[in-house]
């Protein structure tokens, strides 16, 4: 799909839609005033003939008006008194969009007034809310595909406009990229492919390395090691580095994710009901990899590194076996209890190395680490875990910016009980009693000293159905929006 930016004069063609804005009591924006007054009255009437209030989200549609060129004029509600925020046209993009896709035009204006700024977010809603993962389908019928192939969004100053997006692109880029990654199969998205995609992301300026099993092994990863050993496919470490700040030996910021491409729970095997979505075991790692391509794309002043953790769990021969104990990179040994609490085996040696190597400014983890969040809160909230109280602050506001909202929830130490061992320095799971904090406080030994927050993202990482229509069902890219605006707001130098 191609976005253009026009003048505000631009005129819907006869195979396009023309979506404008509505406020609170079915107020209409200057520009659905215009159309209004061009077909007669006809928007008002429709509007007189039924329940349409104004509400977020709500939606008109009028076809073939009378005095238009356009096949269709869409109006969308957003509430509010006619100030337009940015986010609020963000978000009426993704609606106008969601509702005209596959109504058969090729093309939809979108004129929603604003400055800029607020064009260009219009257009950050539309790329976000265009995703689509049909790679496999091959006899999908027509009707069902989108129609729109062109949008073009009308601003006072479309080249001002163009100039404001290129930013915001480059992190709908990073999102996209997210979510291929989370959608794509585990046949075809296992370990060594996840790490060659990372790998071709070199073209925006990425450094990227790779080490395999026997480069881990040397490093006294026995903890993530452990993980992948009952799997054909040899896990990786993938270390991604963005040098944008002036000083490029300064102190970098660091994001850590867990990568399970696959996850049967091992030996400890899951449920055959909904194993199939244990492909997006990964969404932490892929969320990782979505900001460095922001970051890199949008040219970010800043040193930050991304580490990602990459296995598959399975339950083969060789596979680990509950009552095992491993050593970490640390030297501090788990008894392995729970065979599907492997997502913290795997960030234990990632987040071990990423301080010990690059020693960040923070370390930020993110995770699909507990169903015990899901339980919490539901599945419009992440939680967050940290030994900072700045940089949680930080990530809170960042999120309710992004709308990739967090919660946090607390760390107390007499919960550390609960994964001592009676063989080893602890053991990987404490029964389901706070089952997010235990993972958490178990992450929390691994961390030496340095800020750290833990995100667990299994309540948001997948969304069937979405409410939001800048995210379409499935993969969402969680995280990608939230740690970018993160390094933007307080990081950048």
């Amino acid at each position: 799909m191609r976005i253009e930016f026009v003048t505000a004069d631009t005129q819907a063609g006869a195979n396009a839609a023309l979506a404008v804005l509505a406020y609170e009591a079915a107020a209409l924006s200057p520009e659905a005033k215009a159309v209004n007054e061009a077909t007669g009255g006809a928007l008002a009437r429709a509007v007189a003939g039924g329940r349409f209030t104004g509400a977020k989200g709500q939606t008109l549609d009028l076809i073939a008006p009378a005095g238009l060129e356009a096949a269709r004029v869409l109006l969308v509600g957003v509430d509010g008194d006619g100030a337009v925020e940015p986010e609020t046209v963000e978000i009426a993009a993704g609606h106008a969009f969601q509702a005209l896709k596959a109504s058969g035009v090729t093309e939809l204006v979108l004129k929603l007034g604003g400055d800029a700024e607020t064009a260009a977010r219009a257009a950050f809603g539309v790329k976000l809310a265009a995703y689509r993962f049909d790679k496999y389908r091959t006899t999908e019928k027509a009707e069902k595909k989108p129609s729109v192939s062109v949008v073009k969004v009308a601003a006072a100053d479309p080249a001002k406009a163009q100039k404001a997006f290129a930013a915001l692109e480059a992190v709908a880029d990073g999102v996209l990229f997210a979510r291929d990654l989370v959608a794509e199969p585990a046949n075809i998205l296992h370990p060594e492919e996840f790490a060659a995609r990372v790998k071709g992301l070199e073209t925006l300026g990425l450094e990227v390395e790779i080490l395999g099993e026997a480069e881990m092994a040397k490093l006294g990863m026995g903890s993530l090691l452990g993980v992948g050993q009952g799997s054909r496919r040899e896990s990786q470490l993938v270390v991604i580095k963005w040098l944008g700040a002036s000083d490029k030996s300064a102190q970098p910021v660091a994001f850590v994710g867990k990568g399970v491409t696959f996850d049967t729970g091992g030996i400890s095997i899951k449920p055959a009901d909904g194993m199939e979505d244990m492909k997006w075991d990964m969404g932490g790692a892929a969320a990782v990899t979505g900001v460095m391509h922001a970051l890199a794309g949008r040219k970010a002043k800043v040193n930050a590194i991304g580490v990602l953790g990459l296995v598959e769990n399975m339950p083969d021969g060789n596979a680990q076996r509950p009552g095992d104990v491993v050593t970490s990179m640390s030297g501090q040994t788990i008894e392995v209890i729970n065979t599907d609490a492997e997502g913290r085996l795997v960030l234990a040696d990632a987040l071990w190395y990423c301080q010990d190597r690059f020693k960040p400014k923070f370390m930020v983890d993110l995770a699909t680490l507990t169903g015990a969040i899901i339980i919490s809160l539901g599945h419009d909230l992440a939680g967050l875990f940290s030994n900072n109280d700045g940089l949680s602050e930080k990530l809170l506001a960042a999120g309710k910016s992004e709308r990739e909202p967090l919660w946090r929830l607390p760390l107390p130490a007499a919960y550390e009980k609960q994964i001592e061992s009676p063989i080893a320095d602890m053991k990987n799971i404490g029964g389901r009693p706070a089952g997010s904090i235990t993972a958490a406080l178990f992450l929390q030994k691994f961390v030496n000293g340095v800020p750290w927050a833990h995100l667990d993202i299994a309540s948001v990482a997948w969304k069937k159905p979405s409410t939001d229509p800048t995210i379409p069902d499935g993969a969402v890219g969680y995280g990608v929006r939230l740690l970018n605006r993160l390094v933007a707001d307080a990081y950048e130098g």
